[in-house]
């Protein structure tokens, strides 16, 4: 049997204090820290499913000489309106710089029309000849040296869905006699999603040439393992678990280049993205060929030609006869 007295145990509770210690040290012992940051994870890159599907319609644009028009990004809002008491907005704020990336990605001509404050004060400053490059006395303004946009995206998150279904099992396993061992095991598994609507418009006739509302689910779980039982005067309590939650904020940035995918096949006048779409994976693109969605017609008309199509929430549910997945979107059966 294990035995534990109050002097083993005050050892272990001084000897558990003493390498804390070793941690942190009440004076800067770490070049100039009190302590040591952990990690040491080093930078990796960002992408999304859809990633690879962007920069092959760059590769391609720039390799058939296709010079796309110029396009800027306004605001994409968070108007969910979810917020946590203690830890701020649930939803990612940067939306914006998602599609800016998204674009650059894909080879599209960007001008910055989000944050202009640094130009402006350098046009002020130049307008007042308070500015010099070299070899002039001062910087001179030109007209016509800001090129324009063609297009401009905006819109927003829409929606947040907490807990769509979730499912779960508790289990206890246990003597009757208190003295004997028992055991827990537990699990869930629960669904939510975001969702956003974009829109392309025409900066010169304020058109609205293309529109997209896609959603995306968001899969979460947790499993849990405990064990209790009585050692003479020793109890043992131990308990683990996991839990995990796909990133949200990735989720976001999803759909954003889902929806840019499906803008740049458009403008860059690529027929369903037929050259990229192996680019989406063994599986192909979870929505089915681009193709379905409507050929380009040019950008001084409407560009979302076959918008029943792309509404359509089984329209990727086969991919050249093959099923791709078991249900269409959000259970619904056709």
């Amino acid at each position: 049997m294990l035995k534990v007295t109050q002097k083993s145990f005050a050892t272990i509770a001084l000897a558990s204090c003493m390498a804390l210690t070793g941690c942190i040290s009440p004076v800067p012992a770490y070049k100039g820290n009190y302590a040591r940051p952990i990690g040491s994870s080093p930078v990796t890159a960002n992408p999304t499913p859809y990633s690879n599907a962007l920069v092959c319609l760059g590769n391609y644009a720039r390799t058939n000489g296709i010079r796309g028009p110029k396009i800027t990004v306004g605001r994409i809002l968070d108007f969910t309106g979810k917020a946590d008491a203690e830890g701020g907005r649930q939803i990612t704020q940067g939306g914006s710089l998602m599609a800016m990336s998204a674009f650059g990605k894909a080879g599209a001509r960007l001008v910055e029309r989000f944050d202009t404050s640094v130009s402006e004060l350098e046009l002020k400053y130049a307008n007042n000849r308070l500015i010099g490059d070299e070899g002039t006395d001062y910087r001179k303004i030109m007209a016509g040296q800001v090129p324009g946009s063609d297009f401009y995206l905006v819109g927003g998150i829409t929606e947040l869905n907490y807990n769509i279904r979730s499912i779960g099992s508790d289990n206890y396993v246990g003597d009757k006699r208190s003295d004997k061992a028992k055991g827990i095991v537990n699990g869930k598994l629960y669904v939510m999603n975001v969702g956003l609507d974009l829109r392309l418009v025409d900066t010169r006739t304020l058109e609205v040439v293309d529109v997209i509302s896609y959603q995306k689910q968001i899969i979460g779980r947790e499993v849990g393992l405990g064990y209790f039982r009585f050692f003479d005067n020793l109890v043992v309590d131990l308990g683990a678990g996991e839990r995990s939650l796909e990133p949200i904020q990735l989720a976001v940035r999803s759909v954003i280049e889902r929806a840019v995918v499906e803008m740049m096949s458009n403008i860059y006048g690529i027929p369903g993205a037929s050259v990229c779409q192996g680019s989406f994976g063994p599986g192909g693109d979870p929505m089915g060929p681009i193709g379905v969605t409507g050929a380009y017609v040019p950008r001084s008309q409407a560009t979302a030609s076959g918008a029943d199509e792309r509404a359509d929430p089984s329209n990727w549910k086969n991919v050249g006869g093959t099923t791709i997945l078991g249900e269409p979107l959000r259970g619904r059966k056709n």
